[in-house]
């Protein structure tokens, strides 16, 4: 797995979620499609490689990316040692909402449409946060995904609906085809397993297949705004 070496340009931002200040790094490319907002998994972070890896992916493809750590620096440190918070799952979409509204609000991002990336239970805060905010937020792509832990709220989600599950994860194969059953029906939504890929999708080739996944599905229900393209943080 490597890093794209031509990268698009990141900036460090604070962002305003749920009453706390949030630490995220934001990258836009030029005449970007839309934004994807990432929901990490348990225990990790915005430095995640998997993710950045994944989100290298997204801006060539031409979408603005937020890799943003879902709890602060103290709560973190609360986290790693009663490994409480990662599993708040309320919380952790509660801030997904909020940082979907600075998007919204932010002044080279206002005028995308947003998207939800998230990984293990990263991903049941994301199918959360998007009942919450129906009008903006167009698609969201599960990594891994703990759609068990979303409850009522699947019936719900408007966003068209991408699930990834390695072939070897058995136990989340069953959860997410599950899951896909409790989806309304009216939305766009489908499950790909990547053949002999465990849990965390290390296995050769694994991580690149679900950045491509990622980045087709992206690209059908991500479409640009006429308004206030071409801009890019330097």
């Amino acid at each position: 797995m490597k890093l794209s070496t031509d990268p698009i340009p990141e900036s460090a931002v604070l962002v305003s979620a749920d009453s706390v200040k949030l630490e995220g790094n934001l990258a836009i490319p030029m005449n970007a499609q839309g934004v994807v907002l990432f929901a990490h998994g348990s225990g990790s972070s915005r430095h995640s490689l998997r993710n950045r890896y994944v989100a290298s992916v997204l801006q060539q493809a031409g979408f603005a990316t937020l890799l943003l750590d879902l709890l602060t620096v103290q709560e973190e440190a609360f986290d790693q040692r009663t490994r409480l918070l990662r599993f708040d799952i309320s919380l952790l979409a509660k801030r997904l909402v909020g940082a979907t509204d600075w998007l919204c609000q932010h002044r080279f991002t206002q005028s995308l449409s947003v998207g939800y990336f998230g990984a293990s239970t990263g991903s049941a805060a994301a199918l959360i946060a998007a009942t919450k905010r129906p009008e903006q937020v167009k698609a969201i792509v599960s990594r891994g995904g703990r759609p068990d832990l979303v409850g009522s709220a699947l019936a719900r989600v408007q966003a068209a609906t991408l699930l990834i599950v390695g072939g070897n994860d058995f136990p989340v194969i069953a959860m997410n085809e599950e899951a896909l059953d409790l989806l309304d029906q009216a939305v766009e939504r489908r499950l790909e397993i990547v053949p002999g890929a465990t849990h965390l999708f290390e296995e050769a080739g694994a991580l690149e297949q679900v950045a491509e996944l990622a980045s087709q599905w992206f690209k059908s229900y991500l479409h640009p705004s006429p308004h206030d393209l071409g801009v890019r943080i330097q």
